[in-house]
Protein backbone atom coordinates (compact mmCIF):
# COMPACT_ATOMS: atom_id res chain seq x y z
CA UNK A 1 0.00 0.00 0.00
CA UNK A 2 1.28 3.60 -0.85
CA UNK A 3 2.69 5.37 1.97
CA UNK A 4 1.27 8.70 2.77
CA UNK A 5 3.42 11.91 2.90
CA UNK A 6 1.87 13.56 5.89
CA UNK A 7 0.09 10.90 7.88
CA UNK A 8 -1.85 12.58 10.88
CA UNK A 9 -5.20 14.85 9.85
CA UNK A 10 -4.76 17.22 13.10
CA UNK A 11 -7.74 19.30 13.78
CA UNK A 12 -8.32 21.51 16.74
CA UNK A 13 -9.89 24.66 17.90
CA UNK A 14 -8.04 27.48 19.61
CA UNK A 15 -9.78 30.20 22.25
CA UNK A 16 -7.85 33.00 22.45
CA UNK A 17 -7.78 37.34 22.03
CA UNK A 18 -6.71 39.06 19.23
CA UNK A 19 -6.12 36.19 17.27
CA UNK A 20 -5.05 36.47 13.31
CA UNK A 21 -6.02 33.92 11.09
CA UNK A 22 -3.48 34.99 8.32
CA UNK A 23 -0.71 34.56 10.77
CA UNK A 24 -1.50 31.75 12.41
CA UNK A 25 -1.66 30.80 8.75
CA UNK A 26 1.57 31.79 7.79
CA UNK A 27 3.22 30.55 11.22
CA UNK A 28 2.35 27.36 10.61
CA UNK A 29 3.14 27.21 6.59
CA UNK A 30 6.71 28.36 7.62
CA UNK A 31 7.43 26.45 10.50
CA UNK A 32 5.99 23.04 9.83
CA UNK A 33 5.71 20.30 7.61
CA UNK A 34 3.00 19.40 6.29
CA UNK A 35 0.09 20.03 3.68
CA UNK A 36 -4.05 20.98 3.32
CA UNK A 37 -3.78 23.56 5.76
CA UNK A 38 -7.05 24.92 6.72
CA UNK A 39 -6.76 28.36 9.49
CA UNK A 40 -10.66 30.19 9.53
CA UNK A 41 -12.62 31.70 11.98
CA UNK A 42 -11.83 35.34 13.73
CA UNK A 43 -10.30 37.13 16.28
CA UNK A 44 -11.53 34.75 19.25
CA UNK A 45 -11.86 31.65 17.68
CA UNK A 46 -9.85 29.59 15.19
CA UNK A 47 -10.37 25.95 13.32
CA UNK A 48 -7.36 24.64 12.68
CA UNK A 49 -7.27 21.94 10.03
CA UNK A 50 -3.53 20.13 9.01
CA UNK A 51 -2.12 17.29 7.46
CA UNK A 52 1.23 16.88 9.17
CA UNK A 53 3.74 13.96 10.71
CA UNK A 54 4.17 16.05 14.23
CA UNK A 55 1.16 17.02 15.05
CA UNK A 56 1.98 17.81 18.74
CA UNK A 57 3.70 20.25 17.43
CA UNK A 58 0.74 22.10 15.84
CA UNK A 59 -0.89 21.24 18.97
CA UNK A 60 1.86 22.93 21.02
CA UNK A 61 1.78 25.96 19.01
CA UNK A 62 -1.94 26.42 19.30
CA UNK A 63 -1.64 26.22 22.94
CA UNK A 64 0.98 28.85 22.85
CA UNK A 65 -1.75 31.09 21.01
CA UNK A 66 -4.77 30.66 23.24
CA UNK A 67 -6.56 27.64 24.72
CA UNK A 68 -7.26 24.50 22.31
CA UNK A 69 -10.07 22.23 22.27
CA UNK A 70 -11.80 19.30 20.29
CA UNK A 71 -8.80 18.02 19.03
CA UNK A 72 -8.35 15.14 16.86
CA UNK A 73 -5.77 13.50 15.06
CA UNK A 74 -6.13 10.68 12.85
CA UNK A 75 -4.02 8.48 11.53
CA UNK A 76 -4.73 8.62 7.77
CA UNK A 77 -2.20 5.94 6.85
CA UNK A 78 -4.23 3.14 8.68
CA UNK A 79 -7.57 4.77 7.02
CA UNK A 80 -6.24 3.71 3.85
CA UNK A 81 -5.00 0.38 4.86
CA UNK A 82 -8.92 -0.58 6.31
CA UNK A 83 -8.03 -0.44 9.74
CA UNK A 84 -9.14 1.92 12.54
CA UNK A 85 -7.87 5.83 12.45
Amino acid sequence: MEQLEFKFDTQLLIDGENLDEDEIHDYIDEHFKGDSLLVVGDDTLIKIHFHTNEPWLVLEYGQSIGDIYDVVVENMQRQQEGLKG
